[in-house]
């Protein structure tokens, strides 16, 4: 692990690397997940899903399974509110509304095998299982429609009626006045890129193509719903976001969120897939069927069948530049699977593709079809990896073109702050050029390989991060502590970073902060932990709720001391008056009570200045030509964190992100039989990397602050995962001379790629 030098701290919390708040209940075992939940007369729920992956649902009959011993509730779309083809806006546009109950439990047609059809809530979970046998569907199985090729093809069977989106613009528009299976279509551009290619002396135009590739959260899906006679529905459950689940459910269900509370449990991992909402609805309606408790925990096989993994894709990339190694013009085309379903991050893709470069000429176009698996979600730089694999493995041919060192010829090109990107928004603080130049000066750059059939591969990712909603609230105690409660939940050390931040601001030590995650009762409205806003938006909540506090203090000390708060002072956790008075922190918190009360700090925000994260992986491997086994011998990835809060916390992240994206580069993918069943949907057979197939991860962290935190916070979350697949793709090539254009390379394609070289 190394990282850049750097002065030393003007901070006294942040960048130090303290005991996560968290930390004790987990590794004791104590901490409580989704499943950990048990309750008074809990019933067990289970999930009757769709054996084919497209059928029109002709009839169901729950008779056989309600009269079963044991069996408490049966539900099945019928049982929810009608909803109609009313638009709902979605962050990548809107949808018809009763799709959002659709892609819950099915309703007259199956889009993928796993689509839930019914529900049963009984006494245990065999017997629920035992009754999912006697619910009796009815169906017209259709064919499947299962690559991008096959659903944009005009013989394509369509999978969603068009009447159901005439009203919705830009949904499902007809092409050439006829109906297809492609949802949306996206252009962005500025300048010329026809001129630009033109004016350019080398011009590479390139196709590339990715499978599905799953989050690997190890926590299946869960949730606990309880209906109460009163009315009042709580829902546990391991989420990315108590607010979304909470709006998710009072849409569907036509419920007021003042008759909503959503407790989000420890998560087992999300990475973006634990943003939707899957079971809390069904248990919701069981629940309120059966009058009881109800809780519907996930197989793995239901895991991966049932719920969103990221997009398979087919793309193609056109760059120019001249001679002189200056880029002029890039051209990507995507086109990403959505599922069943619209929302495939193709606007992700589409910002982040060209991102890295300053170029004058950019045109991105995307698609996104619709084909017959579950609906995507979002996984880490949703989209960003794959249009980054596609546009770093042009770049690494055009470097070799020119004769250029792959990293001088990115850092020739770098983008940077008032650089337009292919949207035409001027980059703010970015940091491309600062990672460059450390990935040119590190010690793994610059050292020399030996060996056969090794190689070496670089690549650069952006990713844009996120701003959104935050709220924060803080209480002080007698004792000098402070309670800190925060709407975002934690999924990688969040509590301690926040609670670092607030520390920080009120110059007190980290330790007298308890940092806990609040339910949608408890705290104000806060978006999901995803998009990297965490650590920037509700940092920027915690550091409000101190100041406040602090403001608080100061007027508290001044009457106290009868003096006009004017004449009072804070700084560093003491507070001091003109003439010569001084509390510390802890000393006014014993008396709070006896001059008007207790003090609490609160804050909601929506912060703007959100710094985009930049960085670039260097991958060496070494290629067996007779298994085409790809191992990844040595992998640094560096990166602009902006201001590292925790940077323990940091390299973790980026770590586990690159860990993430070697595995989309090497072996893992979606592998669908010909009917439309996943032949592959278990750890066992979905393979991806663990322990022992990865070397150490060295990290190198370049801090650019940002200058729209008051610490200079970037989030890192997502970045890591965008330059991993074209820096192996690359390393690949320097190995053995084969240019990968499809991911994963696995051995098998290894070895076909090699066949083919020889004829």
């Amino acid at each position: 692990m190394t990282t850049t030098e750097k002065p030393a701290s003007p901070y006294q919390v942040v960048g130090t690397r303290p005991v996560r708040p968290d930390g004790v209940d987990k590794v004791t075992g104590r901490a409580e997940y989704g499943a950990d939940i048990k309750l008074p007369g809990m019933l067990y729920g289970r999930v009757l899903r769709s054996p084919h992956a497209h059928a029109v649902i002709k009839r169901v009959d729950v008779s056989r399974a309600l009269a079963h011993p044991g069996v408490f509730a049966v539900v099945t779309t019928a049982d929810f509110p009608v909803l109609g083809n009313n638009p709902v806006p979605t962050i990548r546009g809107p949808i018809p509304e009763r799709w959002t109950r659709e892609a819950l439990i099915a309703d007259g047609k199956a889009l993928y095998k796993g689509h839930a059809i019914a529900a049963v809530a009984a006494s245990d979970p065999h017997v629920a299982e035992d009754a999912l046998g006697l619910i009796d569907v009815e169906y017209e199985v259709l064919p499947p429609v299962l690559s991008i090729d096959q659903a944009i093809s005009p013989a394509a069977p369509l999978l969603h009626d068009p009447a159901i989106t005439a009203d919705i613009k830009g949904l499902f528009d007809p092409i050439d006045g006829r109906q297809t299976n492609i949802a949306r279509k996206l252009e962005i551009r500025f300048g010329d890129v026809e001129q630009g290619f033109a004016d350019s002396d080398v011009v590479i135009e390139r196709e590339f193509s990715t499978a599905s590739a799953h989050q690997g959260y190890i926590e299946p899906h869960n949730a606990t719903a309880f209906w109460n006679k009163d009315g009042l529905l709580t829902v546990w459950t391991s989420t990315q976001g108590a607010f979304g689940v909470r709006d998710a459910l009072a849409g569907v269900l036509k419920v007021p969120v003042a008759k909503l509370k959503v407790v989000p449990m420890e998560i087992g991992g999300g990475f973006g897939g634990k943003i939707p909402v899957y079971l809390e609805p069904l248990a919701a309606v069981l629940s309120r069927k059966s009058g009881r408790p109800v809780q519907i925990t996930m197989s793995r096989a239901e895991v991966f069948e049932a719920t969103g993994p990221t997009s398979a894709t087919q793309m193609r990339v056109k760059m120019g530049a001249k001679r002189d190694g200056t880029l002029i013009a890039g051209e990507v085309h995507l086109a990403y699977e959505a599922g069943g379903y619209p929302g495939a991050p193709v606007p992700g893709a589409a910002r982040s593709a060209l991102a890295p470069y300053n170029m004058p000429h950019h045109y991105v176009e995307g698609f996104e079809v619709v084909v017959n698996k579950p609906k995507v979600a979002a996984y880490r730089a949703p989209g960003a990896p794959q249009a980054e694999f596609a546009v770093e493995s042009v770049v690494d041919e055009l470097a070799e073109m020119l004769k250029m060192d792959p990293v001088e010829f990115r850092l020739q090109n770098a983008s940077k702050q008032g650089v337009r990107r292919s949207e035409g928004v001027p980059h703010g603080s970015v940091g491309t050029q600062q990672v460059l130049q450390a990935a040119r000066d590190s010690a793994h750059y610059r050292s020399e390989m030996h060996g056969d059939k090794i190689g070496r591969g670089v690549a650069t990712g952006y990713w844009g991060n996120g701003g959104n909603e935050s709220a924060a609230y803080a209480s002080v105690n007698a004792d000098g502590t402070v309670s800190l409660v925060t709407g975002s939940v934690d999924i990688g050390g969040q509590r301690a970073a926040l609670a670092m931040q607030f520390a920080e601001t009120l110059g007190i030590p980290y330790d007298t902060i308890k940092s806990t995650v609040g339910d949608t009762d408890s705290i104000g409205y806060t978006s999901n932990t995803g998009g990297s806003r965490t650590t920037f938006a509700t940092g920027w909540a915690v550091i409000e709720a101190a100041y406040d506090i602090r403001a608080q203090l100061i007027a508290r000390a001044a009457k106290i001391w009868d003096v006009e708060p004017e004449k009072v002072t804070y700084e560093a956790g003491v507070l001091r008056e003109e003439g010569g008075q001084t509390m510390t922190f802890k000393e006014i918190a014993r008396k709070l009570a006896g001059s008007g009360g207790s003090i609490q700090g609160r804050a909601a925000v929506k912060p703007t200045g959100t710094g985009a994260a930049v960085a670039t992986h260097i991958c060496d491997v070494h290629v067996d030509t007779d298994t085409g086994k790809v191992t990844v011998t040595r992998y640094t990835a560096v990166q602009d964190v902006g201001t590292a809060i925790h940077p323990s916390y940091v390299e973790g992240q980026i770590q586990g992100g690159a860990a993430q994206g070697i595995g989309m580069a090497l072996n893992e993918g979606y592998v669908y039989r010909p009917d439309g069943s996943m032949a592959n949907a278990s750890y066992l057979d979905y393979r991806m990397p663990v322990a022992n197939d990865l070397p150490p991860i060295d990290v190198i962290l370049v801090e650019v602050p940002n200058p729209g935190h008051p610490y200079g916070v970037r989030g890192v979350g997502e970045v890591p995962i965008v330059p991993p697949l074209a820096a192996v793709a690359n390393a690949i090539y320097d190995a053995i001379g084969v240019r990968v254009r499809h991911l994963p390379a696995s051995p098998a394609f290894i070895l076909e790629e090699l066949e083919r070289l020889k004829k």
